[in-house]
Protein backbone atom coordinates (compact mmCIF):
# COMPACT_ATOMS: atom_id res chain seq x y z
CA UNK A 1 0.00 0.00 0.00
CA UNK A 2 0.99 3.43 -0.68
CA UNK A 3 2.25 5.78 1.99
CA UNK A 4 2.22 9.02 -0.06
CA UNK A 5 -0.97 10.88 1.93
CA UNK A 6 -4.47 11.01 0.18
CA UNK A 7 -5.22 13.82 -1.59
CA UNK A 8 -8.93 15.31 -1.11
CA UNK A 9 -10.58 14.94 -4.18
CA UNK A 10 -11.28 18.48 -4.45
CA UNK A 11 -7.28 19.54 -4.69
CA UNK A 12 -6.33 16.70 -7.34
CA UNK A 13 -5.46 18.66 -10.70
CA UNK A 14 -8.34 18.55 -13.39
CA UNK A 15 -7.11 16.32 -15.88
CA UNK A 16 -6.63 18.81 -19.18
CA UNK A 17 -5.43 16.67 -21.92
CA UNK A 18 -3.98 19.79 -23.76
CA UNK A 19 -2.11 20.89 -20.72
CA UNK A 20 -0.96 16.76 -20.20
CA UNK A 21 0.17 17.01 -24.27
CA UNK A 22 3.60 14.84 -24.10
CA UNK A 23 3.78 14.04 -20.20
CA UNK A 24 1.84 10.46 -19.80
CA UNK A 25 3.42 10.06 -17.09
CA UNK A 26 2.06 13.11 -15.63
CA UNK A 27 -1.61 12.46 -16.47
CA UNK A 28 -1.46 8.75 -15.37
CA UNK A 29 -0.72 10.17 -12.18
CA UNK A 30 -3.58 12.28 -11.39
CA UNK A 31 -6.33 9.63 -12.82
CA UNK A 32 -4.84 7.26 -10.10
CA UNK A 33 -5.02 9.58 -8.15
CA UNK A 34 -8.38 10.96 -9.13
CA UNK A 35 -9.43 6.92 -8.28
CA UNK A 36 -7.82 7.11 -5.06
CA UNK A 37 -9.30 9.74 -3.97
CA UNK A 38 -13.30 8.62 -5.38
CA UNK A 39 -12.71 5.47 -3.87
CA UNK A 40 -11.78 6.57 -0.35
CA UNK A 41 -15.06 8.99 -0.45
CA UNK A 42 -17.47 6.35 -0.83
CA UNK A 43 -15.63 4.17 1.67
CA UNK A 44 -14.96 0.78 -0.40
CA UNK A 45 -11.70 -1.11 -0.41
CA UNK A 46 -9.93 -2.00 -3.23
CA UNK A 47 -11.03 -5.51 -3.30
CA UNK A 48 -14.52 -4.42 -3.09
CA UNK A 49 -14.25 -2.16 -6.10
CA UNK A 50 -12.35 -4.95 -8.15
CA UNK A 51 -14.82 -7.70 -7.77
CA UNK A 52 -17.86 -4.84 -8.42
CA UNK A 53 -15.80 -3.52 -11.84
CA UNK A 54 -15.09 -7.42 -12.98
CA UNK A 55 -11.63 -6.27 -13.18
CA UNK A 56 -8.17 -7.80 -10.55
CA UNK A 57 -7.14 -6.06 -7.89
CA UNK A 58 -3.79 -6.23 -9.06
CA UNK A 59 -4.87 -4.56 -12.33
CA UNK A 60 -6.98 -1.34 -9.77
CA UNK A 61 -3.78 -1.07 -8.02
CA UNK A 62 -1.79 -0.56 -11.04
CA UNK A 63 -4.10 1.93 -12.23
CA UNK A 64 -4.48 4.05 -8.59
CA UNK A 65 -0.09 3.87 -8.66
CA UNK A 66 -0.02 5.80 -12.04
CA UNK A 67 0.22 2.86 -13.98
CA UNK A 68 -2.53 2.79 -16.08
CA UNK A 69 -3.11 0.86 -19.41
CA UNK A 70 -2.66 1.77 -22.91
CA UNK A 71 -6.14 2.46 -23.77
CA UNK A 72 -6.52 5.09 -21.41
CA UNK A 73 -3.32 6.65 -23.10
CA UNK A 74 -5.28 6.14 -26.30
CA UNK A 75 -8.65 8.33 -25.19
CA UNK A 76 -6.17 10.92 -24.39
CA UNK A 77 -4.34 11.05 -27.84
CA UNK A 78 -7.59 11.55 -29.49
CA UNK A 79 -8.49 14.16 -26.99
CA UNK A 80 -5.76 16.05 -28.11
CA UNK A 81 -6.35 15.55 -31.48
CA UNK A 82 -9.68 17.02 -31.35
CA UNK A 83 -8.61 19.71 -29.22
CA UNK A 84 -11.41 18.68 -26.15
CA UNK A 85 -11.29 17.23 -22.60
CA UNK A 86 -11.89 13.22 -22.06
CA UNK A 87 -14.83 14.44 -20.74
CA UNK A 88 -16.12 15.52 -23.80
CA UNK A 89 -15.06 12.66 -25.17
CA UNK A 90 -16.70 9.96 -23.11
CA UNK A 91 -19.77 11.67 -22.79
CA UNK A 92 -20.02 13.66 -19.27
CA UNK A 93 -23.59 15.07 -18.96
CA UNK A 94 -22.06 18.30 -18.03
CA UNK A 95 -20.50 18.25 -21.80
CA UNK A 96 -23.63 17.91 -23.52
CA UNK A 97 -24.78 21.56 -24.78
CA UNK A 98 -23.00 24.77 -25.14
CA UNK A 99 -24.65 26.08 -22.25
CA UNK A 100 -23.30 23.26 -20.24
CA UNK A 101 -19.78 23.79 -21.42
CA UNK A 102 -19.84 27.68 -20.38
CA UNK A 103 -21.18 27.45 -17.25
CA UNK A 104 -18.38 24.71 -16.54
CA UNK A 105 -15.75 27.03 -18.26
CA UNK A 106 -16.95 29.70 -15.69
CA UNK A 107 -16.68 27.61 -12.22
CA UNK A 108 -13.48 25.73 -13.23
CA UNK A 109 -10.84 26.97 -11.19
CA UNK A 110 -12.83 28.98 -8.63
CA UNK A 111 -12.37 28.52 -4.81
CA UNK A 112 -14.51 26.81 -2.41
CA UNK A 113 -16.24 29.74 -1.02
CA UNK A 114 -17.25 30.75 -4.16
CA UNK A 115 -18.58 27.49 -5.81
CA UNK A 116 -20.38 27.09 -2.43
CA UNK A 117 -22.18 30.33 -2.94
CA UNK A 118 -22.89 29.74 -6.57
CA UNK A 119 -24.42 26.27 -5.61
CA UNK A 120 -26.53 27.88 -2.86
CA UNK A 121 -27.28 30.35 -5.84
CA UNK A 122 -28.47 27.78 -8.05
CA UNK A 123 -30.53 25.55 -5.40
CA UNK A 124 -32.67 29.32 -4.35
CA UNK A 125 -32.96 29.90 -7.86
CA UNK A 126 -34.59 26.00 -8.60
CA UNK A 127 -36.54 25.74 -5.34
CA UNK A 128 -35.04 23.28 -4.04
CA UNK A 129 -34.68 25.14 -0.41
CA UNK A 130 -38.17 24.65 -0.57
CA UNK A 131 -40.12 27.43 2.20
CA UNK A 132 -36.98 27.53 4.61
CA UNK A 133 -34.18 30.19 5.67
CA UNK A 134 -30.30 28.49 3.88
CA UNK A 135 -29.62 26.28 6.62
CA UNK A 136 -31.78 26.75 9.26
CA UNK A 137 -34.73 24.19 8.82
CA UNK A 138 -36.34 22.50 11.71
CA UNK A 139 -35.12 19.17 10.19
CA UNK A 140 -31.80 18.58 11.69
CA UNK A 141 -29.26 16.17 9.79
CA UNK A 142 -26.86 14.86 11.78
CA UNK A 143 -23.97 13.70 9.29
CA UNK A 144 -20.42 12.28 9.57
CA UNK A 145 -18.66 8.67 9.44
CA UNK A 146 -19.93 5.92 11.84
CA UNK A 147 -18.76 6.13 15.65
CA UNK A 148 -19.24 10.02 15.53
CA UNK A 149 -22.19 10.10 18.08
CA UNK A 150 -25.14 10.60 15.49
CA UNK A 151 -27.39 7.85 16.59
CA UNK A 152 -26.73 9.05 20.69
CA UNK A 153 -26.62 12.59 20.46
CA UNK A 154 -29.23 12.48 17.90
CA UNK A 155 -31.71 10.43 20.01
CA UNK A 156 -30.77 13.16 22.92
CA UNK A 157 -31.19 16.12 21.02
CA UNK A 158 -34.60 14.94 19.36
CA UNK A 159 -35.83 14.62 22.62
CA UNK A 160 -34.71 18.22 23.71
CA UNK A 161 -36.66 19.71 21.06
CA UNK A 162 -39.62 17.47 20.74
CA UNK A 163 -39.13 16.56 17.90
CA UNK A 164 -39.60 13.43 15.94
CA UNK A 165 -35.85 11.23 15.55
CA UNK A 166 -35.30 9.08 12.34
CA UNK A 167 -32.51 6.83 11.99
CA UNK A 168 -31.94 6.36 7.96
CA UNK A 169 -30.53 3.32 7.92
CA UNK A 170 -33.68 1.62 9.70
CA UNK A 171 -36.24 4.00 7.56
CA UNK A 172 -34.14 1.91 4.54
CA UNK A 173 -34.68 -1.40 6.11
CA UNK A 174 -38.05 -1.02 6.79
CA UNK A 175 -38.42 0.64 3.21
CA UNK A 176 -37.13 -2.47 1.74
CA UNK A 177 -37.43 -5.52 3.69
CA UNK A 178 -33.95 -6.19 4.69
CA UNK A 179 -31.19 -5.27 6.14
CA UNK A 180 -28.46 -2.89 5.01
CA UNK A 181 -25.69 -5.29 4.29
CA UNK A 182 -28.40 -7.67 2.82
CA UNK A 183 -29.77 -5.08 0.58
CA UNK A 184 -25.78 -4.15 -0.56
CA UNK A 185 -25.08 -7.67 -1.24
CA UNK A 186 -28.52 -8.74 -2.80
CA UNK A 187 -28.91 -5.41 -5.19
CA UNK A 188 -25.64 -3.62 -5.20
CA UNK A 189 -23.99 -0.25 -3.99
CA UNK A 190 -26.47 1.60 -6.62
CA UNK A 191 -29.65 0.27 -5.47
CA UNK A 192 -28.49 1.20 -2.08
CA UNK A 193 -27.97 4.58 -3.14
CA UNK A 194 -31.44 4.83 -4.45
CA UNK A 195 -33.46 3.33 -1.92
CA UNK A 196 -31.19 5.74 0.69
CA UNK A 197 -32.66 8.62 -1.48
CA UNK A 198 -36.57 7.50 -1.69
CA UNK A 199 -35.94 6.92 2.23
CA UNK A 200 -34.69 10.46 3.03
CA UNK A 201 -36.99 12.43 0.78
CA UNK A 202 -40.28 10.39 2.58
CA UNK A 203 -38.43 11.62 5.70
CA UNK A 204 -38.78 14.83 4.50
CA UNK A 205 -42.10 14.47 3.31
CA UNK A 206 -43.42 13.33 6.50
CA UNK A 207 -41.78 15.14 9.28
CA UNK A 208 -41.83 18.92 9.62
CA UNK A 209 -39.83 18.72 12.72
CA UNK A 210 -37.08 15.88 13.06
CA UNK A 211 -33.72 15.19 13.95
CA UNK A 212 -32.16 12.61 10.98
CA UNK A 213 -29.08 10.69 11.99
CA UNK A 214 -27.69 9.73 8.26
CA UNK A 215 -25.86 6.84 7.42
CA UNK A 216 -22.03 7.90 6.74
CA UNK A 217 -21.96 7.23 3.49
CA UNK A 218 -24.61 9.57 2.36
CA UNK A 219 -22.49 12.29 0.54
CA UNK A 220 -21.02 9.75 -1.80
CA UNK A 221 -24.25 10.85 -3.63
CA UNK A 222 -23.83 14.50 -4.94
CA UNK A 223 -27.93 14.13 -5.16
CA UNK A 224 -29.11 13.00 -2.46
CA UNK A 225 -26.78 15.12 -0.50
CA UNK A 226 -27.82 18.16 -2.33
CA UNK A 227 -31.37 17.08 -1.24
CA UNK A 228 -30.18 17.09 2.63
CA UNK A 229 -28.36 19.96 2.26
CA UNK A 230 -31.04 22.52 0.80
CA UNK A 231 -34.03 21.33 3.53
CA UNK A 232 -32.29 20.67 6.78
CA UNK A 233 -29.73 22.13 9.10
CA UNK A 234 -26.97 19.87 8.95
CA UNK A 235 -24.31 19.48 11.16
CA UNK A 236 -21.30 17.69 10.80
CA UNK A 237 -20.39 15.31 14.02
CA UNK A 238 -16.60 15.34 13.39
CA UNK A 239 -14.38 13.36 15.53
CA UNK A 240 -11.01 11.71 16.17
CA UNK A 241 -9.83 8.41 13.55
CA UNK A 242 -9.09 6.38 16.98
CA UNK A 243 -12.52 7.50 18.49
CA UNK A 244 -15.03 5.98 15.53
CA UNK A 245 -12.75 2.88 15.77
CA UNK A 246 -13.10 2.64 19.31
CA UNK A 247 -16.72 3.72 19.60
CA UNK A 248 -18.18 1.49 16.72
CA UNK A 249 -16.38 -1.56 18.62
CA UNK A 250 -17.59 -0.64 21.93
CA UNK A 251 -21.10 -1.17 19.99
CA UNK A 252 -20.35 -4.99 19.44
CA UNK A 253 -19.58 -4.44 15.73
CA UNK A 254 -16.01 -5.52 14.93
CA UNK A 255 -16.53 -5.63 11.16
CA UNK A 256 -14.32 -2.46 10.32
CA UNK A 257 -11.02 -4.49 12.19
CA UNK A 258 -12.15 -7.99 11.09
CA UNK A 259 -9.05 -9.66 8.94
CA UNK A 260 -8.01 -6.01 8.48
CA UNK A 261 -4.55 -5.15 9.69
CA UNK A 262 -4.87 -1.77 8.09
CA UNK A 263 -8.66 -0.44 9.12
CA UNK A 264 -6.87 2.54 10.54
CA UNK A 265 -5.36 3.53 7.67
CA UNK A 266 -8.63 3.18 5.61
CA UNK A 267 -10.39 4.78 8.38
CA UNK A 268 -8.30 7.95 8.04
CA UNK A 269 -8.59 7.87 4.00
CA UNK A 270 -12.43 7.75 4.47
CA UNK A 271 -11.92 10.24 6.60
CA UNK A 272 -9.98 12.73 4.11
CA UNK A 273 -12.41 11.79 1.16
CA UNK A 274 -15.36 12.82 2.68
CA UNK A 275 -13.73 15.40 5.12
CA UNK A 276 -14.97 18.19 1.80
CA UNK A 277 -18.22 17.04 2.07
CA UNK A 278 -18.68 16.50 5.75
CA UNK A 279 -17.45 20.19 5.86
CA UNK A 280 -20.45 21.65 3.55
CA UNK A 281 -23.04 21.18 6.42
CA UNK A 282 -24.49 24.13 8.39
CA UNK A 283 -22.03 23.68 11.72
CA UNK A 284 -19.24 21.60 12.79
CA UNK A 285 -19.23 20.11 16.27
CA UNK A 286 -15.83 18.07 17.80
CA UNK A 287 -17.32 14.93 19.50
CA UNK A 288 -14.01 14.11 20.75
CA UNK A 289 -12.95 16.95 22.76
CA UNK A 290 -15.44 16.54 25.96
CA UNK A 291 -17.36 13.86 27.14
CA UNK A 292 -21.11 13.17 25.56
CA UNK A 293 -23.23 14.99 28.35
CA UNK A 294 -20.93 18.27 27.75
CA UNK A 295 -21.06 17.41 23.80
CA UNK A 296 -24.89 17.13 24.08
CA UNK A 297 -24.56 20.95 26.11
CA UNK A 298 -22.87 22.33 22.94
CA UNK A 299 -25.00 20.58 20.05
CA UNK A 300 -28.16 21.87 21.70
CA UNK A 301 -26.98 25.49 22.25
CA UNK A 302 -25.82 25.54 18.51
CA UNK A 303 -29.21 24.29 17.40
CA UNK A 304 -31.37 25.83 19.43
CA UNK A 305 -29.69 29.30 18.78
CA UNK A 306 -29.62 28.90 14.99
CA UNK A 307 -33.54 27.81 15.05
CA UNK A 308 -33.76 30.81 17.05
CA UNK A 309 -35.37 28.69 20.18
CA UNK A 310 -34.72 29.56 24.01
CA UNK A 311 -31.32 28.43 24.81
Amino acid sequence: MSTEPLKNPDTVKTINPIELRGNDSQFLKALGERVTSLRASRGMTRKFVSETAGVSERHLANLEYGKGNVSILVLLQIAEALQCNLAELIGDPTTTSAEWLLIRQLLIGKDENTLRKVRIATSEMMGIKGGHSPGFSPVIALVGLRGAGKSTLGHMLAEDLGFQFVELSREIEKFVGCTISEIQSLYGMNAYRKYERRALEETLQIYPEAVIATPGGIVSDPGTFNLLLGHCTTVWLQAKPEDHMQRVAAQGDLRPMAQNPEAMEDLKKILVGRSTFYSQASMTLDTSSQNIEETFIKLRTMVRKALNLDV
